[in-house]
This record gives C-alpha cells, structure tokens and sequence, in this order.
C-alpha cells in the first residue's frame, strides 16, 4: 500500500492541453493508484485555477473530478485536500458533499513510518512579501465578505481575468535555482532546525518537481511540481519517497 501526492492541477484554465482533458488524465491518475495500491491521497493546493464558496453557489464544471473523489472517499479511502493560493476560499463544500478532509495550514504528521511535513507552500520562507501582504487581505473575513457580494458571474470572470494576467506575467518555472535562491528549501531548513525528526517536506506552488537532499544529508525537500505540463507526483511507501510523472 502507497500513499499519493499531487498538486497544482488548475482545473479551469488550458495549458498543454485543455482543462477538460487534464481532468480526465487526472481522473485516470487517480483511478489507477487507488485500485493499484493507494491507502490515502494528499492534494496539496491549486486543484483549481479559482474557488469561491457563496452560500448557495459553487464554480460549475469539474464534475469527474469531484465525483471521483467522492468515488475513492466512499470506498473508505481517505483524501486530504488542502488549500492553496488560487482557492484559499475553500470553507466547507468539499467536506460536506464530496467527504474530503480539507486543510488550511501546513501538516506534520507520520506516515508510513516517516515523519512527513506538507504544505502548499505559498507565503512560505523569506522573500515574497508583497503576496504574503495580500495574502493578509484576501484571508481577512471582511475581504471574503465584500467579494461575496459580488454575482458570481462577474466574480468568477474577474478572477480568471486577473489569475490570467499574473500568469501571462512570469516567466515558466524551468531550471532548480539552488538551495540559496529556493525559499521552500530555505523554509524546510529552518523546520529541519526546529525538529531533527523530519524525513520529507512535501510542498506544491513552486510549479517545478524537485527531489533535494537537505543539509542534514538524509532529509528531502521535494516539490510536486504541477499539472499544467509536468503531470508530477509523488508516492510514499515503507520505502521511502519516489517523484514520478503520469504519462
């Protein structure tokens, strides 16, 4: 038995190839690591290009996505969902009507006999100070309250509209910069000080699938990459961490 990581779909925008299609490859991905060996998944952050929870309204589409969450949580395998920068306004709706656990903060558990830290990674390490600021902002209850006010047609278009330019504007994520200039590595040292115990600090966000050995030598700091044109993933089991791609 196995357990799973992803992350970064962004389900809702087209990329390498169209957003539906990416969700029937992540659907296929899904299917066949929970009837091959999976025991849980971890989806850490960004399965959608935007989410906003109104009282009665949720973004349409992803519905063979969702449905087979709910497939595998039926069955008695757990998924855990945690939020990221693109739908930090999750509130409940994914536990209620598809039975994930969602997280709103990073994770330290133990699993398979690995002391294991997960996050997102957004807002993470030094540097980044602006997002963190907006952040602050976009998380505030008065922020969520006023977006709320907003008819979801025109909510969900200037979300796209401004998630479109942010992207338009940065450069792909290529080449790994080097331990120095990562703040997700810098963040996992300074965890890695904190508790000796530390195995694996699993992060998305980054958009780049990296597997670095930190400066203890033994601990990893590994990147799920995305699913806009990597399709990375990670899958743990007694023997440890192994980053592969889904073809």
């Amino acid at each position: 038995m196995a357990i799973y990581f992803a992350s970064d779909f962004h389900l809702g925008v087209d990329a390498r190839v169209s957003s539906r299609e990416r969700e029937r490859q992540i659907v296929a991905w899904l299917d066949h690591c929970w009837r091959t060996d999976a025991e849980a998944f971890y989806l850490v952050g960004d399965l959608f290009e935007f989410w906003f929870e109104w009282k009665e309204v949720v973004p349409k589409g992803y519905v063979r996505f969702l449905g087979k969450l709910a497939e595998i949580v039926d069955s008695g395998c757990p998924v855990h969902v945690f939020t990221g920068n693109h739908d930090l306004w999750m509130v409940d709706y994914l536990e209620r009507e598809v039975g994930v656990k969602l997280h709103f903060s990073a994770l330290r558990v133990q699993l398979k006999g690995y002391e294991v830290l997960i996050a997102h990674g957004d807002g993470l390490g030094p540097g980044d100070h602006g997002y963190k600021r907006m952040k602050k902002v976009f998380t505030a209850g008065w922020a969520k309250w006023l977006y709320a006010r907003l008819h979801p047609n025109f909510a969900i278009r200037l979300a796209f509209f401004l998630s479109g330019r942010s992207r338009s504007s940065q450069p792909a994520e290529t080449e790994f910069l080097g331990p120095d200039q990562e703040w997700l590595v810098a963040y996992s040292e300074r965890k890695l000080a904190q508790d000796a115990s530390l195995d694996f600090c699993l992060f998305g966000h980054r958009h780049l699938p990296i597997d670095h050995t930190l400066s203890n030598g033994r601990s990893r700091y590994l990147n799920l990459g995305e699913w806009l044109h990597y399709n990375s993933y990670c899958r743990l089991d007694e023997g440890g961490v192994e980053l592969l791609y889904w073809k």
